[in-house]
């Protein structure tokens, strides 16, 4: 099957499960996770018009910012992000997707102010309380967005939150876990204003029930690029 053919099937299924949920398909961004993939194959949906770009490792993203450095793409840092890695944010990644600490958004925001950059996050929610995964537990989640909105600038916004699903869950599980994410999130709007919008939930084998339940986000790598090497 060819990128044109898997993008295609991809498109349509997130316009359907859109459908299903009585929501528009635009009201869903389609990441591409294109960890461990060349940039040919990043080239090849960026000719079919796809923007947004996610990555887990630093150095292997900032390899592929450095060299679609004249294309206008959004990257997006969806791994795990140490402390010390957080200078390497601004001018390179629109968002990040992973943040779980307060010193995560110090470290973000300053080097924001250095370099005159701008950054959106999202906090990552462990909504199931899987111990392999990162992420703020659900009972701490309010006491970490008020901290973080003390911190958040026009440089350094908190526009949503983010989950991973259970690795083994059943579909019902992984849906549970979707809705319970977009349940925070509507709590998180009535506690501190609407500028909280985005969901980042669903992956290549999940992506259609968690549109169902409220995704604005879905990080797709397999669907979209065939199975890894």
């Amino acid at each position: 099957m060819s990128a044109a053919e898997r993008l295609a099937a991809v498109t349509e299924r997130i316009a359907a499960a859109a459908r299903r949920s009585g929501r528009l398909p635009q009201e869903v961004r389609l990441i591409a996770v294109s960890k461990t993939k060349t940039s040919q194959d990043i080239q090849s949906l960026v000719d079919l018009g796809v923007n947004d770009f996610g990555e887990n490792q630093i150095q292997e993203a900032l390899d592929k910012c450095a060299q679609f450095r004249e294309t206008a793409l959004n990257w997006h840092f969806i791994g795990h992000l140490q402390s010390n890695k957080c200078k390497f944010i601004p001018g390179n990644f629109s968002w990040v997707h992973s943040i779980d600490n307060e010193k995560l958004v110090r470290r973000i925001a300053q080097a924001n102010r250095q370099a005159g950059a701008s950054v959106n996050l999202l906090l990552q929610v462990n909504v199931s309380a899987d111990p392999a995964k990162h992420g703020v537990p659900s009972r701490e989640l309010f006491s970490l967005v008020e901290h973080i909105l003390e911190l958040a600038s026009d440089k350094t916004q908190l526009r949503g939150l983010m989950t991973i699903g259970y690795r083994g869950a059943s579909d019902d599980e992984r849906r549970r876990s979707f809705a319970a994410l977009r349940r925070l999130l509507e709590q998180c709007q009535q506690r501190f204003g609407e500028s909280m919008t985005e969901l980042s939930m669903g992956m290549s084998g999940d992506f259609e029930p968690a549109i169902e339940e409220g995704a604005t986000m879905v990080r797709v790598g397999t669907a979209l690029f065939g199975p890894r090497d």
